[in-house]
């Protein structure tokens, strides 16, 4: 599924990370979200939620996790997500797990949205 989202600022480079753009996406469609990924600065490296979420989001009796990242990266990440020890719990517990793939196309940036 690719969902387009448009920019209004315009730049070259953007300075709007896949978080960012995928936190606004997730609240246009009703989603209560927060940030789970944290800078570890000891081990000087971002750790997600499970080692596999960035961004818990919560909508009536759902639970979605997701994983943002740009649009090229998508396959590594859907396949470090199916080799994590945590997958079963976490969808036995009743959650949904999605991966963004952020990129910016001629009609605008899209996101590439991957169901686990």
């Amino acid at each position: 599924m690719t969902i387009s989202a448009t920019d209004t600022k315009k730049t070259r480079r953007s300075s709007v990370s896949p978080t960012q753009r995928s936190l606004a996406l997730l609240r246009e469609r009703g989603y209560l979200c927060q940030i789970v990924e944290h800078w570890n600065p000891w081990a000087r490296i971002r750790q997600d939620l499970f080692g596999i979420g960035d961004i818990l989001c919560l909508k009536d009796e759902e639970t979605l996790l997701v994983q943002t990242t740009s649009r090229g990266n998508v396959q590594a990440r859907v396949k470090k997500i199916a080799e994590s020890e945590h997958l079963p719990v976490i969808l036995r517990a009743g959650w949904k797990i999605e991966v963004h793939g952020w990129g910016k196309l001629k009609e605008g940036w899209t996101c590439k949205v991957v169901e686990m």
